[in-house]
């Protein structure tokens, strides 16, 4: 190990950080056009992504520990300045040495990186507070379009940028949402952004044939299979839901009522409480209903054991009776098991369920997939819950080998995603929707979040819109969800920096079922070192407090990892009824944690990710 009193040591130390750094003017210069091409804001911090992205081509652990050996940095958190850091090494080598350092090259200095990083925040999310650093983006539910208490609650607990999902609702919905969120922020003296996600091509399973009309009504009981609260239903000749103040006032178990329409209003306005119906339920079971309460339009009845009702059947009390009307048609679903095939077809007309053994056949949404996908590819359903790999395909349909799921199995239903990892999709990122939704978001939004990112041409032609809309201005957010954005993040970097104002969304739902929950961790560290190294904001987003905004209840994971989000610029906050705690929590954890983190310390082993000749498509 090098000491000060070792020359030799020394020079062989300065020699190798010598060479690290020509390394880098050489990939700079490499790539002077790609770094010309982006916006004056950003060239420096084109300059020092490139370096960047070069110094992880090396592994330099063993350099770093004979650095920090003699006190100098281990480079280790160089990522806001990689250049200015390496010359400091070099200048503290030399004159240890006794010879001239090689003459610095201005480009972002050590104490500039992180300021450039906080102005580049700053205009796509509004400015940071005294108090909290990491902003918060909240997704606004569908009702903050009629309820202005929603958004005003909003504000108050500390969102920063309210996010609108151009996958749900339309513009009817989305101008109210906007238009309260930026009267209710002005009148409390801070500006609210807004940012709108397009909702990209949808790559879904299609759907699957209704079931029979047929509806399970069953008790609550205990562990030893005695009934706690018997169950309730509301007998009426409308499917409309249970007259408020019935169910409170007879089944204060909080037990919920199933609807039942009958096609005879007459025989319900004969119906008395006390009275004892009959029934041969689907099964063939003789069941006894309890007539508890009466009103006009219907009677609740109590159960207490289980019944499957279907449409037709017929109830009936000393002779006087009526049949069940029509119910809904239950949703069906295949139940896959390990060493199944499940089969993915380009129609999408509804498939029949099938049972356990047989191959489940389901559409798929996009027929692209049917050109692109090849053997041996993975194939994940439904946020990951099935995986196997392609056994054959064709023109028409896929044939996937399960070799993923959980033992005993699980439901694939219609509508579910579909990740393919391993193949280069080749579809615009941009919707015809998408287009139409885009005149709406150049006119009302702050930033638009591009959704199924995966090459630069799909960032050139959302540039491309924005600049025909003249919304230049409108910032630029890549939402990196699979494997081949993750891929291509430098690129799409450098093609991104071409605008004003960019972000990264770190999208770790798809992201983790792409590259597999067990490289997550990873891959969002990798995700945040080169962003940071282009000096542009991050948005960690998914299930982050999921469990506190749907329940009430947060559980240990999560806030462990809502701790980690501070090293991001923004956390976002998906909705759910108990957004406004999932908020004062999350504001809570940030103020907190940021005295203890300021971004992250790493060694740096050798990237493999991102390897690519200078200049080579993507």
């Amino acid at each position: 190990m090098p000491s000060v009193d070792d020359p030799d040591a020394l020079v062989d130390l300065a020699a190798e950080v010598t060479r690290l750094r020509d390394a880098m003017l050489h990939a700079e210069r490499e790539r002077a056009d790609d770094i010309d091409a982006v916006h004056p804001l950003h060239r420096r911090s084109a300059a020092n992504l490139v370096h960047y992205v070069e110094l992880r081509k090396h592994d330099i652990r063993h350099l770093q520990t004979r650095l920090g050996l003699l006190g100098l940095s281990s480079l280790g958190r160089s990522e806001s300045s990689v250049l200015a850091t390496i010359d400091a090494v070099l200048v503290a080598l030399a004159g240890l040495l006794g010879f001239e350092a090689p003459a610095r090259i201005a480009r972002v200095g050590i104490e500039e990186g992180n300021s450039i990083l906080e102005y580049n925040a700053a205009r796509l999310l509004g400015p940071s507070t005294e108090r909290r650093s990491t902003r918060i983006m909240v997704t606004l539910p569908s009702e903050a379009a009629v309820g202005v208490d929603v958004i005003e609650g909003l504000v108050a607990r500390g969102m920063d940028v309210a996010r609108v999902n151009c996958a749900h609702d339309d513009a009817e919905a989305w101008s109210p949402m906007i238009t309260t969120v930026r009267a209710t922020a002005n009148a409390a003296g801070h500006r609210c952004r807004v940012a709108m996600d397009l909702g990209g091509p949808k790559l879904r399973t299609g759907p699957l044939a209704a079931g029979p009309r047929l509806v399970k009504i069953s008790p609550r009981r205990d562990v030893s299979g005695r009934v706690v609260d018997p169950a309730t239903a509301w007998l009426s000749a409308s499917a409309g839901p249970t007259p408020s103040g019935v169910v409170p006032a007879v089944a204060e178990s909080g037990a919920s009522t199933v609807v039942i329409p009958v096609d005879d209003l007459e025989w319900l306005a004969r119906r008395r409480p006390g009275e004892r119906l009959g029934l041969v339920d689907a099964r063939g079971s003789l069941r006894r209903w309890n007539v508890v309460h009466v009103e006009e339009g219907g009677c609740l009845v109590s159960i207490q054991k289980t019944t499957y009702v279907s449409t037709g059947i017929r109830i009936a009390v000393d002779g006087d009776a009526a049949a069940v009307g029509d119910l809904p048609q239950l949703e069906q679903k295949h139940r896959v098991h390990l060493g199944e095939r499940v089969v993915l077809t380009r129609s999408m007309a509804p498939a029949p369920a099938t049972l356990p053994g047989a191959d489940h056949f389901i559409g798929c949404s996009l027929p692209e997939v049917f050109e692109s996908a090849g053997l041996g590819e993975r194939v994940w359903l439904d946020d990951g819950k099935i995986g196997g790999t392609i056994e054959y395909v064709d023109d028409d349909s896929i044939v996937v080998a399960v070799t993923d799921v959980r033992p005993g199995g699980a439901n694939l239903r219609g509508g579910k995603g579909i990740n393919l990892p391993d193949t280069d999709l080749r579809i615009d990122a941009l919707t015809e929707k998408d287009r139409d939704d885009l005149v709406f978001v150049a006119e009302h939004a702050d930033m638009v979040n591009l959704s199924f990112v995966q090459h630069p041409s799909d960032v050139e032609r959302l540039q491309y819109e924005l600049a025909a809309l003249g919304a230049e201005d409108v910032g630029i957010v890549l939402k990196i969800e699979s494997a081949i954005a993750f891929a291509n993040l430098p690129e799409l970097l450098l093609v991104a920096m071409r605008s004003p104002t960019i972000g990264v969304m770190i999208a770790r739902g798809d992201l983790a079922v792409e590259v597999g929950f067990d490289r997550l961790a990873e891959v969002q560290e990798e995700i945040m070192w080169a962003c940071e190294a282009g000096h542009v904001p991050v948005i960690w987003a998914t299930q982050v407090l999921d469990s506190l905004a749907k329940t009430g209840q947060a559980s240990r994971a999560e806030v462990t990892d809502a701790a980690m989000s501070v090293r991001a610029e923004c956390v976002m906050l998906n909705k759910g009824p108990y957004i406004g705690e999932a908020i004062d929590v999350l504001d809570s954890i940030l103020v907190r944690m940021q005295d203890h983190h300021d971004k992250k310390r790493s060694m740096l082993r050798r990237l493999t990710a991102w390897d690519r000749p200078a200049g080579a498509s993507v």
